[in-house]
């Protein structure tokens, strides 16, 4: 059996994130245990490949009340999976992986893009993205505050970063 670290950062239900790889300095996002990845609302997304690496061009509206604001992003895909929503629906989506500031803390996610225009809120923050570095109060919300403009990357996701890679 695996010893849990109960000293570990907490985080609410709801919290606030940045994408500093696509100059969104705040979005809120819905904690979600329940949701293996991550997933990212994009009101349109379109592949294409630049210099032989498959890219994805995709908008986003950072503001959850709103579609006034948006966001025109691109970066390189990582995979293409079949995700099960909540509905049960099946979906083949564009996985990308980037940066996401929450905090003081900065480390790397997979992020799926979909149309989440039905949903409440723009962004899931899935348990693969926060498993053994967080645990979660379904009571609290905004625990992390609003993401810093000079987060730090912490240690443990620098060395989930190195395995990775290796």
């Amino acid at each position: 059996m695996k010893v849990k670290n109960r000293n570990l950062p907490i985080l609410g239900w709801r919290e606030w994130v940045a994408f500093p790889a696509f100059n969104v300095p705040l979005l809120e996002c819905k904690v979600d245990t329940g949701a293996r990845t991550s997933a990212l609302h994009t009101f349109y997304v379109e592949d294409f490949h630049e210099e032989g690496r498959h890219k994805v061009r995709f908008g986003l509206h950072p503001d959850r009340k709103g579609t006034k604001t948006e966001v025109h992003c691109v970066a390189d895909v990582f995979d293409q999976r079949f995700v099960t929503d909540s509905g049960g629906h099946k979906e083949e989506r564009f996985v990308i992986r980037t940066e996401v500031v929450m905090g003081q803390d900065i480390w790397p996610i997979e992020l799926t893009l979909t149309n989440r225009d039905n949903m409440r809120f723009r962004m899931l923050l899935g348990r693969t993205a926060m498993v053994d570095n967080f645990l979660v109060d379904p009571s609290a919300y905004h625990v992390q505050g609003k993401p810093s403009p000079n987060p730090i990357e912490c240690p443990p996701f620098q060395r989930q970063l190195a395995d990775e890679e290796e």
